[in-house]
């Protein structure tokens, strides 16, 4: 973009200049994607805190054992978790990355803003 059709005096081209591509905003938009759903959010923020099977995972989010393999298939794709099996169980925890932990720290932060605590 050479010239925007109205020049409102901002330095808008030193800003646009350090604007990231479309490529990196489509993979953040992707990340924030893996966690739009609100059981997924609950199961990250879960796996933020400890390691779980998915036994313990589906009773604690009162869900079936399926509906929940799913939701950890999609955060295992996305990066978010990891998993590791001992014998015939699988245990799953976040994963120990940067991003995961800005991801959980915001996810709290959140919560704090939009619900309040009564004091």
């Amino acid at each position: 973009m050479e010239q925007l059709p109205h020049e409102h005096g901002e330095k808008l081209n030193a800003i646009l200049k350090d604007m990231p591509g479309k490529s990196d905003f489509s993979a953040v938009s992707d990340l924030f994607s893996g966690l739009s759903d609100t059981n997924r959010l609950k199961l990250f923020w879960l796996l933020c805190h400890y390691e779980e099977c998915v036994i313990n995972l589906s009773a604690i989010m009162e869900m079936s054992s399926p509906a929940i393999s799913h939701h950890l298939k999609v955060l295992k794709k996305q990066g978010l978790i990891t998993s590791r099996r001992v014998g015939k169980e699988m245990y799953y925890k976040a994963a120990e990355t940067e991003a995961v932990r800005l991801l959980h720290h915001m996810i709290e932060m959140l919560v704090d803003i939009t619900c309040p605590k009564e004091r």
